[in-house]
């Protein structure tokens, strides 16, 4: 073997383990981008990465000013992340932050003076305790009657008591702009990337816009709606209708009868643009979306991701499809694909959806897709409820947490509902108030688990409405 071959050959097995490695990367970074369209993992990132940059700063600062004391930092650290945890709880005014901080202070330097006052001097390291007791009084009162209540405003209360060599008053100066270089942060980071983070890491809010409409079955115009209003709420959106013919058949050596074959083909063919062509008039006349049509040959599932891939389509809308009581090959086939997938059951002909209930049991992606397209569906002057049911009592507050990060993003009208009630027993008991069921496919559960316990939307058939079944793609 020459060194010519044997470069090649490595030259070959290096281009290889290049893809390899970037495949990888692209699966993680996939992998990563859902996990942090959890609310819970993003605040938890931010915590991470933020506030021990904003510590360091004022770290480096405290070092380089000998007047400021390393006290500035359990109460800094503390109420940064009471604001980062909870961007929109009861604590997170910067405003507040600022002024519960220092007044907690400033009480602590009132305490220290009224102490001396009464009672002397006392030694830097001991605080007697009347001052510590009229420190907390002042501040929790103080607080109160200004409606700033903060847990690190008592902290800065007593760490005033023990400042050490640096003076009280340049202590409770010190808390305030510290605070303030805090407050500054929490408000940036807030308006300009949490309040906007559906714009940066949801996708389906990015995209999910150019939408496939396989046209199967007795449901396929219904269907071709229901894509068709979601695609209209953005811009860019775009229907693309397909019809999918099986392989044309032709007679082997037989001249003639391949001459036969392709003059039925071109028959089907025209007779399905045809079809289509029909369809995709009501949905430009009525909808006003781009439409286009697309017609193959071949294998139903490989033909319909080709066609995914060649009209640049980032969701698929097929009408359910069921054999035997369970889904059809082909809707498993697609739930398991790489693309965002939606099997819309309808119950009649209903081609505009202004109820909806979303079904969600989770936080993540695929809660979020459901939300975005339940309210491109419902416009303006529908509404939506975004539920999730619960077993006990104790889960209900969690639940609701759950449901409010979920929703704080989306736009329109939207409300939240916590059931206590079996998810099935509650869709049963709902759904004729409703003009659309959206729930997940269960595809993130393991084999095992939906064999014990089949997803929600197999359990569910004999209701009086529409369903869309939702499946993240890989």
């Amino acid at each position: 073997m020459d060194l010519r071959h044997l470069a090649a050959r490595a030259v070959a097995r290096a281009g290889a383990l290049r893809a390899r490695l970037r495949r990888i990367e692209r699966r993680e970074m996939v992998a990563f981008g859902r996990w942090i369209e959890n609310t819970n993992n993003l605040l938890h990132l931010s915590i991470l990465l933020i506030i021990p940059v904003l510590i360091a700063g004022v770290t480096f600062v405290s070092n380089s000013v000998s007047t400021l004391s390393f006290l500035l930092f359990p109460p800094l650290a503390s109420g940064s992340y009471t604001l980062f945890s909870d961007p929109e709880g009861r604590y997170a005014s910067p405003v507040k932050f600022v002024v519960a901080l220092t007044i907690g202070a400033l009480c602590g330097l009132v305490a220290v003076g009224f102490t001396g006052w009464t009672y002397g001097p006392t030694g830097t390291a001991i605080v007697h305790p009347s001052a510590a007791a009229l420190a907390i009084f002042l501040a929790g009162v103080t607080t109160w009657l200004l409606d700033v209540e903060a847990p690190s405003a008592f902290s800065t209360a007593l760490l005033t008591l023990v400042t050490g060599d640096v003076n009280p008053e340049e202590y409770v100066v010190s808390i305030f702009f510290a605070s303030v270089v805090i407050a500054i942060a929490f408000t940036i980071w807030r308006e300009q990337f949490y309040e906007r983070r559906a714009e940066y890491l949801y996708g389906t809010v990015r995209g999910d816009d150019h939408v496939l409409v396989p046209m199967r079955g007795e449901a396929a115009t219904q269907t071709a709606f229901f894509a068709a209003r979601l695609a209209a709420a953005h811009s860019a959106g775009k229907v693309v209708l397909l019809d999918v013919l099986p392989p044309a058949a032709t007679a082997e050596g037989d001249a003639d009868a391949e001459t036969n074959a392709g003059g039925e083909l071109d028959t089907d063919a025209d007779a399905s643009v045809e079809r289509l062509e029909s369809c995709a008039h009501q949905l430009r006349t009525r909808l006003g979306v781009p439409v286009e049509v697309a017609v193959a040959r071949g294998d139903p599932l490989t033909a319909t991701t080709e066609a995914a891939a060649n009209t640049n389509s980032d969701l698929v809308v097929t009408p359910y499809e069921e054999d035997r009581g369970l889904l059809s090959d082909y809707i498993r086939g697609l739930f398991g694909g790489s693309y965002d997938t939606v099997a819309f059951r309808s119950t009649g002909e209903t081609t505009r959806w202004r109820r909806i209930l979303v079904l969600v049991s989770r936080p993540g992606d695929s809660a979020h897709a459901m939300i975005d397209f339940a309210t491109r569906l419902a416009g303006q002057t529908g509404s939506v409820s975004v539920t999730t049911c619960i077993s006990s009592e104790v889960e209900r507050r969690p639940a609701e947490s759950k449901l409010a990060n979920l929703v704080e993003t989306a736009d329109g009208n939207i409300e939240t509902r916590v059931a206590r009630s079996d998810v099935t027993d509650f869709i049963a008991s709902n759904a004729a108030t409703y003009d659309l069921v959206v729930l997940g496919s269960s595809g993130d559960r393991s084999p095992a688990s939906r064999f014990i316990s089949p997803p929600t939307f197999e359990r569910i058939r004999e209701i009086d409405c529409d369903v869309a079944v939702f499946d993240r793609g890989h």
